[in-house]
């Protein structure tokens, strides 16, 4: 039976490979010159550092920017609305989620299942397989899940006949 699995996943390669692009980036720019301006990275979170408010929201555009050139989606993250001032710097940790969680899952199977299309969705873990008769009711599920309103972005693996 034709199934796929519906996950969330960041690709953490790539976005090493954005953090460190951004950083030379900044080190070349001029308004950065002088000035102390780092961005870190660990594990699933990437910190942005900077001496003031202002500079901190730049860092996060160039941040952001170099993330699109990478195809990581910024959808699915815990960005703070403000960054957090601690003596001389500001700060601001960006937190990608890895994962769907419970709530998310069950919102995807509650829309498989009100679409009427002939498919089965079952949460597994921290993903959602989808298994149906036919290749083209999954691909109708993928299409669905794809144009839906979900705030996290989605990657469909695992297509097997």
């Amino acid at each position: 039976m034709p199934s796929f699995d519906v996950v969330s996943e960041i690709d953490k390669v790539e976005l090493k490979n954005a953090v460190d692009n951004a950083t030379r980036e900044l080190t070349t720019r001029f308004d950065f010159r002088g000035v102390l301006a780092t961005i870190e990275q660990q594990e699933l979170s990437v910190t942005l550092t900077s001496e003031s408010d202002f500079q901190v929201r730049q860092i996060q555009d160039i941040f952001n920017n170099h993330c699109a050139k990478r195809n990581i989606s910024l959808a699915g993250c815990d960005i703070p609305d403000e960054p957090t001032h601690s003596g001389k710097t500001f700060s601001l940790t960006i937190n990608f989620k890895q994962g769907i969680d419970q709530p998310l899952a069950k919102k995807i199977t509650q829309l498989i299942k009100a679409s009427k299309i002939k498919v089965q969705s079952s949460i597994q873990g921290d993903k959602v397989r989808v298994t149906g008769k036919k290749r083209d009711d999954l691909q109708e599920a993928i299409a669905l899940l794809r144009q839906s309103d979900i705030e996290q972005p989605l990657q469909y693996e695992n297509f097997r006949d």
